[in-house]
């Protein structure tokens, strides 16, 4: 039954992605697919290099530290990706809390995953309003 729900949930995922990029019925739509690719690697690699610097940082203590029991993260990276994609796209789970150096990179990731979305949209704008 698992097994049904979670190939169900993937289909509804892919046709609605798959309808949302070939949809052309919005003439004056200001979505480019190349700068929406573009966007999705660029904001995927800087969150694979948080996370090294995460890591690298862990190694040399702590870095992470869990906010239910105030215990250092087990220095993964696999726990460091999963907190610099959290905070990438500023969801903030809060399980996870930066400590000593971290907190400011983590300042200056969060502040990227907020800032280059709304770049690619002004981008796209000033493209098509160019035209």
């Amino acid at each position: 039954m698992t097994t049904i729900l979670i190939v169900i949930a993937l289909l509804v995922i892919v046709v609605n992605l798959f309808y949302f990029f070939t949809n052309k019925s919005y003439k004056k739509s200001y979505f480019h697919l190349a700068l929406f690719i573009k966007l999705f690697f660029v904001l995927s690699i800087i969150t694979v290099a948080f996370a090294l610097l995460y890591y690298a940082i862990g190694l040399q203590g702590t870095s992470l530290m869990k906010n239910s029991t105030n215990e250092p993260v087990e220095t993964t990276f696999w726990n460091t990706l999963y907190y610099s994609g959290v905070t990438m796209l500023s969801v903030g789970y809060g399980d996870y809390v930066p400590v000593g150096i971290s907190r400011f990179f983590s300042l200056i990731q969060a502040s990227l995953g907020f800032l280059l979305p709304t770049a690619y949209f002004l981008t796209a704008l000033g493209q098509k309003e160019s035209k």
